[in-house]
């Protein structure tokens, strides 16, 4: 099991260039997949997370060919070669690793396949509930079946002629949203899924991109089925849920500075600027490029930060950000209150019970609730050796708390970083051993060969 630990910072980097939108990676290889002819994906992030998606789709039919691979980070920019929307049966069940988007997404696919599949993946992902995912589907004719009353991996889908359904999500979920939307390709006639509040639209824009249309109107979101994919170069933008540790990191440094270039700015994902705004930071950006994604660069200015209300709509826009600002709540000033993030329980790890432990350990006073978390910020933080619980952005988040702790904070598992954010290694010894630049980065220590094993892998 590898560690990192963290120390009281010495200096802020000018700039960093956070790898690419994980979210976006995922829908990408999937589109492309699905579609006619080769679809080149620039800015590709080459996590575990999203190497198990080109994987799935390599596996159903699709051709991967690697273009450019970055020392340290890995494959940035390949072209996927789809055969269309009829898929092949993969020869094995298909492996989703660490990661609910594939499972959950490309549940949504297959359930318009005439062939069954098997989708499984490590504990972490066996522990989380598809039973989201199922119930729509299985409206629509698929089958799916897993294990126990939430329906957990390994699942089975054995997909077919499938019927389009007017569904209103139980709970705001993008990646439901998406996986029903999927399915709607497949069906004939109109497919609508009513949202509670807004979610991340990746899946829309992408629609978009590769030549499908779609309708938004008031909640609801609709898509016709019988279209197909058009193969179209795209340019994934660097991860804002990336950004946010080093984004909350200058924040909470009186007189820091730092650029985060390249940064996705899709409005349904900017929630984490919004939240440091209300608690005091000083937070730019600029949209440079708007093609597909809007994308640019985030300017954060150091200062003292303010408690505040993180609940109710924004909850959606800000559920991958909430284990970082838990951490800018402790650094802040006063009481500050989390609510209506129920949807943290069924992460990786039940993020609120994890958050609030952690922060107790490191000496912050901390009220769990079933939905959220009550932080008392202005606490010394100290020090203390923490188990990542195998989720990637506690660990990070906790590194980032390190920073203003007195002593050493060593965070155990951090090998579960890499399902996310390949080179983080790199960009954290910028901020405790102070370089001025951002140098290529060398992967964490015990991945490379994990990450080389799996971009040398072929299509069945």
């Amino acid at each position: 099991m590898a560690s990192l630990k963290s120390k009281k910072l010495k200096s802020i980097p000018a700039e960093i260039t956070v790898p690419g939108d994980k979210s976006i990676s995922h829908r990408s290889a999937m589109f492309a997949g699905m579609a006619k002819g080769t679809t080149v994906i620039d800015g590709f992030l080459p996590s575990e997370d999203c190497l198990c998606t080109v994987h799935a789709m390599q596996a159903l039919g699709a051709t991967m060919e690697p273009l450019e691979e970055v020392p340290g980070i890995g494959l940035v920019k390949l072209a996927i070669t789809g055969n269309g929307m009829k898929l092949k049966a993969p020869e094995k069940p298909v492996d989703c690793g660490n990661s609910g988007t594939t499972i959950r997404l490309l549940s949504g696919i297959l359930a318009g396949q005439d062939f069954k599949t098997e989708l499984f993946g490590d504990e972490s992902l066996s522990r989380r509930p598809m039973k989201r995912v199922a119930d729509p589907l299985g409206q629509m004719g698929a089958k799916i079946t897993g294990q126990g009353e939430k329906i957990c991996a390994p699942l089975t889908v054995d997909g077919g002629s499938l019927k389009p359904i007017y569904y209103k999500l139980p709970v705001a979920s993008a990646q439901v949203k998406s996986a029903v939307l999927l399915a709607g390709l497949f069906a004939p006639g109109k497919t609508t899924v009513v949202e509670p509040v807004p979610t991340r639209n990746h899946t829309e824009r992408l629609f978009s991109h590769f030549g499908i249309k779609w309708l938004r109107e008031d909640d609801c979101v609709s898509v016709y089925g019988g279209q197909e994919p058009r193969a179209t170069d795209i340019i994934v933008p660097g991860d804002i849920s990336s950004a946010a540790f080093w984004m909350v990191a200058a924040a909470a440094t009186p007189g820091a500075q730092i650029t985060l270039k390249n940064v996705g700015l899709n409005p349904t994902r900017t929630g984490i600027i919004t939240v440091l705004l209300r608690m005091g930071a000083q937070v730019s950006s600029s949209e440079t490029h708007s093609d597909g994604e809007p994308r640019g660069n985030i300017v954060v200015k150091g200062g003292d930060l303010n408690a505040t209300v993180i609940g109710g709509a924004e909850i959606p826009n800000v559920i991958d950000e909430l284990p970082i600002l838990a951490v800018a709540a402790a650094l802040a000033r006063g009481k500050t209150l989390i609510r209506d993030a129920s949807e943290l329980r069924v992460k990786e790890t039940d993020r609120i019970a994890a958050v609030a432990g952690h922060l107790r350990a490191m000496g912050v006073t901390v009220t769990e609730h079933p939905d959220g978390m009550e932080i008392e910020g202005g606490a010394k933080l100290q020090g203390a050796t923490l188990p990542s619980f195998g989720d990637h952005r506690i660990a990070m988040a906790f590194l980032v708390a390190g920073m203003f702790a007195e002593g050493t904070t060593t965070l155990e598992g951090s090998e579960c970083i890499a399902t996310s954010y390949p080179g983080f290694e790199r960009h954290l010894d910028l901020f405790l051993n102070g370089d001025t630049g951002d140098r290529p980065i060398p992967v964490m220590s015990d991945i490379p060969q994990q990450l080389a094993a799996k971009l040398s892998q072929k299509a069945p």
